[in-house]
């Protein structure tokens, strides 16, 4: 079922599908590596959101891009600032990456990449956590599955209403600051999940080494249905 499902993602769209600025074409991405083994974020203190963003956006200008993107299935060492992440246990600790994230400046815009409706919305609010959340229900043909969109402006949180419809394209939310997004460089992360598990408002987005077989099935990469 679950290849299936990864299948029926994939197969959604042949061509790019956007989740943040629909000015932002497909050429305007460059891959970034955030792992625990590049040797660039040695360099820089990573538990810093400002000094973080700084190196982002110098990586962007330096590709000639405008937006950066990557992260599944990718061990951080980021995550280890936080006690939300942080076990001290190779095999408990949760850095492995389960969503795509896009790095482009706060209150850039979100984009639903496709019809569905509101899930669920809450502010995470732990340090180190998805800060305002929202995650959206789909349905294709016999299938229902859910996308998550993490470190949103409070006020992406304001005026809407879980069954709320939203369309293809429709502007959904607004990336927030560091001040509100758990701590972060401005990022989008982006996840699709096919079971909730029972989840309001929220969804692991990293995983530890013990549960990471379950989670990447539960969560396929969200990129066979983006095509970055």
């Amino acid at each position: 079922m679950n290849d299936n499902f990864k299948k029926k993602i994939k197969n959604i769209s042949h061509d790019f599908i956007s989740v943040v600025d629909s000015e932002f074409v497909k050429e305007d991405y460059v891959a970034i590596d955030l792992s625990a083994t590049n040797p660039d974020l040695d360099t820089i203190d990573v538990s810093s959101s400002r000094a973080f963003e700084v190196y982002i956006k110098e990586y962007i200008a330096q590709n000639k891009a405008k937006v950066a993107y990557g992260g599944y299935n990718e061990v951080r060492g980021i995550y280890s600032r936080s006690s939300h992440f942080n076990q001290h246990n190779p095999e408990t600790e949760r850095n492995i990456h389960l969503g795509i994230d896009i790095w482009c400046d706060a209150e850039t815009k979100i984009l639903a990449p496709l019809d569905g409706k509101i899930h669920s919305f809450k502010n995470n609010n732990n340090f180190g956590d998805y800060g305002p959340t929202i995650i959206l229900e789909h349905a294709l043909d016999d299938v229902v599955f859910y996308s998550l969109y993490g470190h949103l402006s409070l006020g992406s949180l304001s005026g809407i209403t879980v069954g709320d419809p939203v369309k293809a394209g429709q502007t959904i939310a607004a990336l927030g600051t560091a001040s509100v997004n758990g701590d972060y460089a401005p990022h989008l992360h982006f996840q699709v999940i096919k079971d909730m598990q029972g989840n309001i408002g929220d969804y692991p987005g990293v995983s530890n080494k013990k549960d990471l077989e379950f989670y990447l099935q539960n969560c396929p990469d969200p990129n066979l249905l983006l095509k970055i």
